[in-house]
């Protein structure tokens, strides 16, 4: 066989191996929770701006093949918003007054709506991937998971009350890291 033939046959199929394997490669990078908020500016609109930050960088149509490292990133995420909830929104409103007490709930509720779009999210790409490995997906789970969209749909109905009404940020950071 002529080598730049032979070359050019280990190339095409070097590249063949390397573009069919990374099924689980990692596509998102950690953000902290303030380069995620969507809880400053009006209310009205969190369902929209939680659907995009929670796609940022995500093929949604085909949950099962998101990575394990990208859940575990999105996990991190969902906590980081959880956690801004109790430990700066809660104590921020506590300590507040007025207009600006008003605006912090405002914000609270779009920070519920990103909270809970990103559970979701993440128990519905761990259902997927369950299924794809032909494993059985339990009725809790898929308890666990309507429960999330319940609570969604009355947050996102809460925003959609607040149209309009100024909206007050925290500034919280949260993990940093991701244990895989």
């Amino acid at each position: 066989m002529h080598p730049s033939i032979f070359i050019t046959a280990l190339t095409l199929l070097s590249a063949t191996f390397t573009t069919a394997a990374p099924i689980n490669r990692r596509a998102l990078s950690l953000r902290s929770y303030n380069e995620m908020s969507i809880s400053s500016g009006v209310g009205g609109d969190a369902e929209a701006r939680a659907k995009a930050i929670w796609s940022e960088g995500l093929d949604l149509r085909n949950l099962a093949a998101i990575s394990d490292a990208d859940l575990a990133i999105l996990k991190v995420e969902r906590s980081n918003a959880e956690a801004a909830e109790t430990e700066a929104f809660n104590p921020a409103i506590d300590a507040a007054t007025g207009a600006e007490k008003d605006a912090l709930q405002v914000g609270k509720i779009a920070n519920k709506v990103l909270k809970l779009t990103g559970l979701s999210q993440v128990r519905q790409i761990a259902i997927a991937k369950k299924e794809a490995k032909g494993q059985r997906v339990s009725a809790s789970e898929r308890a666990a998971l309507q429960d999330s969209l319940t609570k969604l749909a009355n947050n996102i109905a809460t925003d959609k009350k607040n149209a309009g009404k100024p909206s007050k940020a925290v500034s919280f950071v949260g993990e940093t890291s991701v244990k895989l």
